[in-house]
């Protein structure tokens, strides 16, 4: 242990003596900055309380707005340089290594610090003093096909010099984290330009950059805690049901619902039905006492008004989604709670694309449509994501309201419901993942989906996710 204290040391006194010497930041640095900005705004949700870990002056912090600043670094010169900069921030001067923390944020952000860490693997440990369950650990490092391009760079005076480097691969960081106690949740490639050139850099970045990965300077990844199983008997569920034209599909939906956690309540929303519907469901409510039954018209029109109308009644700690065409099998659903349950995951999306599907249960055009739309998505997303319009998906009702309170990145978009639950999950960093599920035949009334317009809707989400998660 000591002998590796002597090497922190040496590291750290190399560090210090490069950054203590303050010298005005060439334009280059600036515009790098500025561009590192615009992705850690998308990235760290407005209203978070943010720490930077290695923050230097503080350039960076100042363009994040609307969020709890902190920062932390090594060199007492640079905290001075910070606290000048940001007096409305809180800064302190220790290693990243061996800091004590006297609170915890919900992002801890790591913008280059890694390449320069004397130790990467300690910091990360490390950093879980200042993480809760939820906290986010954003960063990026450098592209290693980079090193010959930046070395010649600084030979040439084109940008600084910096102390040696760690050139950490894409590999090297998930062991790392892993090792750490840490969880990838995503990651994505930026910047091809390191500088706006008067707006010509800019438009490379914003829509050439994401089209090559492989060729981006900044790697960026977000991971969260490792986390821990809930106890099962610990946690409640509300299943919602939008119904609209399934009268006979109500008893069914009630039977083969389980029970799951410690209480399970289930949730109709009924849309403007044309058949016995609503009249069916509240028979069956009477029929069925000893199950926690709950009923509610729409006000207005389509699925996503229906499914907010149900997230508002709900009272469970998780909320499961289940269409009334009983497509999607109820006996599935414990899946999804031991999903979230273990931790495994904080958002659990049905995908009907893996398992062989019974006749008729989805038409061949239709199927080639998922099929492509599920690239696209994924690559949008920059996360895995199957299949987008299955109708069950599973989530805290706490992620629930954090997905709401951010709606306004989005607006009020998605007539279904279902994009503005991924991309709002996705927004947030939640840990996704795909559930495989058997999708069956309708047993009761026709399909109320039409491949021509939900074909449309596709093209028409890929174009708002475009716009507002990858070309930024």
């Amino acid at each position: 242990m000591a002998a590796t204290s002597k090497i922190l040391e040496r590291t750290w006194d190399r560090l210090k003596a490069h950054y203590s010497q303050l010298t005005p930041c060439g334009a280059w640095s600036r515009a790098y900055r500025r561009i590192l900005g615009r992705t850690y705004r998308f990235l760290i949700p407005v209203g978070s309380r943010v720490l930077e870990v290695g923050c230097g002056s503080g350039e960076l912090l100042q363009h994040l707005p609307d969020r709890t600043l902190s920062g932390l670094d090594l060199v007492e010169e640079q905290v001075d340089a910070a606290k000048q900069r940001l007096p409305e921030a809180q800064f302190s001067c220790a290693a990243g290594e061996t800091a004590t923390f006297s609170q915890t944020y919900d992002t801890l952000l790591l913008s280059d610090t890694l390449n320069e860490a004397a130790d990467a693997q300690q910091l990360l440990q490390n950093l879980h003093h200042a993480a809760t369950p939820e906290t986010r650990l954003v960063l990026n490092i450098h592209n290693t096909l980079w090193r010959p391009i930046l070395g010649l760079s600084a030979a040439l005076g084109l940008k600084p010099k910096r102390p040696q480097q760690n050139w950490l691969s894409t590999d090297d960081l998930h062991n790392l984290l892993d090792l750490s106690g840490w969880e990838m949740v995503r990651s994505d490639a930026r910047i091809l330009i390191p500088h706006e050139l008067c707006g010509l850099g800019s438009l490379i970045n914003k829509f050439i950059a994401p089209l090559i990965p492989f060729a981006c300077l900044s790697l960026f990844f977000v991971a969260r805690p490792k986390p821990t199983p809930k106890p099962a008997d610990s946690l409640t569920v509300t299943v919602i049901i939008p119904a609209r034209n399934e009268q006979g599909n109500i008893e069914a939906a009630i039977q083969r619902t389980p029970d799951m956690g410690k209480a399970t309540e289930i949730i109709f929303v009924e849309g403007n039905s044309q058949d016995d519907t609503w009249d069916t469901i509240q028979a069956a409510i009477k029929n069925h006492p000893e199950r926690s039954i709950k009923a509610y018209q729409q006000p207005g029109k389509g699925k996503g008004d229906a499914m907010r109308l149900g997230y508002e009644k709900a009272t469970g700690d998780i909320i499961m989604i289940l269409d009334a065409d009983l497509t999607v099998p109820p006996e599935d659903l414990p899946k999804f709670f031991e999903a979230i349950q273990l931790g495994h995951c904080e958002f659990v999306n049905g995908v009907r694309l893996v398992y062989p599907m019974e006749d008729e249960a989805m038409r061949f055009l239709n199927m080639c449509g998922n099929k492509f739309f599920s690239m696209l998505f994924s690559w949008l997303l920059s996360m895995p994501i199957k299949d987008t319009l299955c109708g069950t998906k599973v989530f805290s009702k706490t992620h629930y309201e954090l997905i709401e309170a951010n709606r306004s990145y989005f607006g009020n978009f998605d007539p279904f419901g279902d994009f503005d639950l991924i991309f709002g999950a996705a927004k947030l960093n939640l840990k996704i993942r795909d559930l495989p599920i058997r999708y069956q035949s309708r047993t009761y009334g026709e399909p109320q989906i039409d491949r021509w317009r939900d074909g449309m809707l596709l093209i028409r989400m890929g174009i708002f996710a475009a716009r507002k998660i990858k070309f930024l």
